[in-house]
């Protein structure tokens, strides 16, 4: 089996569905069968940023309910670049050197990294910087992580936009209504696209596909004559605005976030079709709850190959979902490009087939 290793993991970036199932695995398989050490890194890498660094010492005991839960254990944030951290007088400072020491002050042979590709591109910079072996697993409910066939948290987000879809057939046909869903997908429309399949969406709108608000218009025209009464839109939050605008909100903090184009469309196409327009937003409820099969599936075989990567001292490497296998792929190939929706992707033709306006 070879030396005996300790090991961290974190999990970086927004939290979603599956991170659990990830860490409980990697503890099943680094501690239960490599007899190694495995320190959980609270809040990311804040936690190794904190002096002393803040961990927990994880053993298999302590995972065995974790295939269930949503969220992580460990905590994350998505806030603060290490490498121009946001300090309490409103300066910006490198912290990353900080960080660095907390990893070798708790004499780690190897990181876990559970995150993004932003996250990904943080921990990686860091790794090169501080000498440290990282092995990388996407997450990622937008599913825009490049290489990688499908992220941690993306079936379970998706599961969730297609049950609202379920649900808001009904209101919508008992009301003649139009309902809009909006869902997350910061840069890719894959959630809008499969939800929208899956949940039987009339109109489907994601960032990749130009739409004018006549084609929209004309199909919900089109469904009025035909004696269908209501219609439903499912619409990414990266849609911008038929002129190209993007909507966004600035919150208290002074960010800027994506969101408002639901509301935006409703009143626009209320006043070219006269139909009475709803707007449903799921926002953060696409990340929260008990995490679906294929989740946890697709978590614990990440977890257990990112801790075969680390016994073959295979570094600087994520592992990935492609054609049905778990390969790895070098983690700055993986980054390279955000993976968005492919306009000649089967889904696309899918949609189209069964006559599904997509807005063009």
């Amino acid at each position: 089996m070879g030396a005996k290793k300790r090991i961290g993991i974190l999990t970086s970036g927004g939290d979603c569905a599956g991170l659990n199932p990830v860490i409980r695995a990697v503890v099943h398989c680094a501690v239960g069968t490599y007899n190694w050490e495995v320190l959980g890194i609270h809040q990311a890498t804040m936690g190794l940023m904190a002096s002393p660094p803040k961990f927990t010492p994880m053993n298999v005991g302590d995972v065995d309910a974790l295939l269930t839960a949503g969220g992580t254990i460990l905590g994350t944030t998505n806030k603060g670049n290490p490498f121009a951290y946001p300090m309490p007088d409103g300066t910006l400072r490198d912290r990353s050197e900080d960080i660095i020491s907390g990893y070798h002050q708790l004499g780690l042979d190897a990181i876990i990294g559970i995150g993004g590709d932003g996250s990904a591109a943080i921990l990686r910079k860091l790794a090169q910087q501080g000498s440290w072996n990282l092995v990388a697993i996407p997450k990622t409910i937008d599913n825009d992580v490049g290489v990688t066939e499908r992220s941690i948290g993306f079936d379970t987000a998706v599961n969730v936009a297609t049950d609202a879809l379920d649900r808001l057939h009904f209101t919508a046909a008992s009301h003649s209504r139009v309902i809009i869903l909006e869902v997350m997908g910061r840069d890719a429309g894959h959630i809008a696209l499969n939800a929208g399949i899956a949940g039987g969406a009339d109109i489907i709108l994601i960032p990749e596909i130009p739409y004018t608000l006549k084609n929209i218009c004309k199909k919900i025209s089109d469904r009025q004559a035909a004696g269908k009464t209501y219609s439903l839109v499912i619409v990414a939050e990266a849609v911008r605005t038929e002129t190209g605008e993007q909507v966004i909100n600035k919150n208290a903090m002074g960010q800027n976030l994506l969101g408002g184009i639901g509301q935006y469309l409703a009143d626009r196409i209320f006043a070219c079709s006269g139909a009475e327009t709803r707007v449903t937003v799921l926002g953060h409820l696409q990340r929260g709850g008990t995490p679906s099969p294929l989740d946890r599936l697709l978590g614990t075989a990440f977890g257990v190959a990112a801790v075969e990567l680390i016994a073959n001292e295979q570094y600087d490497r994520m592992v990935t979902w492609q054609n049905r296998e778990i390969v790895s792929v070098p983690i700055q190939a993986a980054i390279a490009q955000y993976r968005t929706v492919d306009l000649q992707d089967a889904l696309v033709k899918t949609a189209r087939q069964i006559g599904i306006c997509l807005g063009d």
